[in-house]
């Protein structure tokens, strides 16, 4: 019996794979002190030797032709691609639409499934994501949202669990997608262990990562929405104008944009806002209250309001700390902000179950 089930692909992002053993070792050495049961896993692939996206090679089990459940989670590190083509492609390769069958059998006995970054659009070709609440990789969310209006993509989310579906955002957000798996499988304490011991912050959002230029997706239209509210600050233009600037109704309008990007209009706005907001007070010594004033609010409260809410976050924890001393204030070395705070992993333990698959490079 094993607690969770790797399905790594052949070019599987290799951070990914490597977050989630050096993870679960650590979680091993853990488990007694936590009060949990010895934790077991297992990586599956469609061959016995997975050729990662750097090159290294990890031995696993064989998936079976025809897969069965078990009681493990699945869990799907994200597939090295490079754009909406390149994806489209890989999900078409005979592995994946082996996985894709192994992952819908999963479901269909009531098993978990967990995919982070584009290995989420495995699950959506598995058709899982019917009705659910789901995140991706921020910049294919506008992508997922059109090939499943059924599903609510929301790309803010580090992590979304939904029932037995349960996704992640870009990259790194491999690291948020196991921690939240072992507080589900097993106990909050055993996570805070181990994100204690490999130095990984909490991180419930992807909103500080998101560039609007690159969530238009490549969309025309979007494109053009996103420039016109990054020219039109302080004050931007209304839905209204621009719709009548481009030759459509406020509806239309929406529906376009929604379609592009999987959010409204006033959020893409509200991006543009933060982006702008952030590079502001990551480049420059001017005070929030200015800040504010530059991306189209009256005063502070509106924009602390709205990066509390978005990026979890205040403004003063995206100020680096050069500019912080200069303004007279008391602040550490180590509180210069949120920006880039991706998680250091680093196996801490030694302790190797007998399931454990190992890795080398040929």
């Amino acid at each position: 019996m094993f607690d969770f089930t790797i399905l790594a692909l052949p070019g599987a992002f290799a951070s990914g794979v490597s977050a989630a053993l050096d993870i679960l070792s650590s979680a091993a050495s853990f488990a007694n002190d936590a009060g949990c049961a010895a934790i077991r896993w297992r990586v599956c692939s469609t061959t016995t030797t997975a050729v990662l996206s750097n090159g290294v090679k990890i031995d696993a089990i064989l998936l079976p032709k025809k897969p069965r459940a078990d009681g493990s989670i699945w869990f799907v590190p994200g597939l090295c691609i490079d754009g909406a083509g390149s994806l489209s492609k890989r999900l078409s390769q005979p592995d994946a639409l082996h996985a894709i069958k192994a992952l819908r059998a999963q479901a269909a006995a009531g098993g978990v499934t967990a995919a982070a970054c584009s290995a989420v659009f495995l699950l959506q070709r598995a058709g899982l994501l019917t009705g659910k609440r789901v995140t991706t990789t921020w910049w294919l969310g506008g992508l997922l949202q059109q090939i499943e209006p059924r599903c609510i993509v929301d790309v803010d989310q580090m992590v979304a669990a939904d029932g037995n579906v349960v996704t992640g955002g870009a990259a790194f957000a491999h690291v948020d997608l196991l921690l939240h798996l072992l507080r589900t499988r097993f106990n909050p304490s055993l996570a805070d262990a181990v994100s204690r011991a490999l130095v990984i912050d909490g991180r419930q959002s992807q909103a500080p990562y998101i560039v609007p230029t690159v969530l238009s997706n490549g969309n025309e239209l979007a494109g053009k929405v996103v420039a016109r509210f990054e020219a039109g600050l302080p004050k931007p233009p209304s839905v209204a104008d621009m719709a009548a600037e481009f030759g459509m109704s406020s509806r239309t309008l929406s529906r376009h944009i929604k379609q592009a990007t999987g959010r409204s209009v006033m959020a893409l706005l509200q991006s543009v806002r933060i982006n702008h907001a952030r590079m502001l007070l990551q480049t420059s010594s001017i005070s929030v209250e200015q800040v504010a004033e530059q991306v189209g609010y009256a005063d502070t409260t509106a924009l602390r309001r709205l990066m509390r809410k978005v990026t979890q976050a205040t403004p003063s924890q995206f100020r680096p700390a050069v500019f912080e001393n200069k303004r007279g204030a008391a602040k550490t070395a180590g509180t210069s902000g949120v920006v880039s705070r991706y998680a250091s992993v680093a196996s801490t333990t030694s302790a190797v179950l007998p399931d454990m698959p190992k890795t080398r490079r040929d």
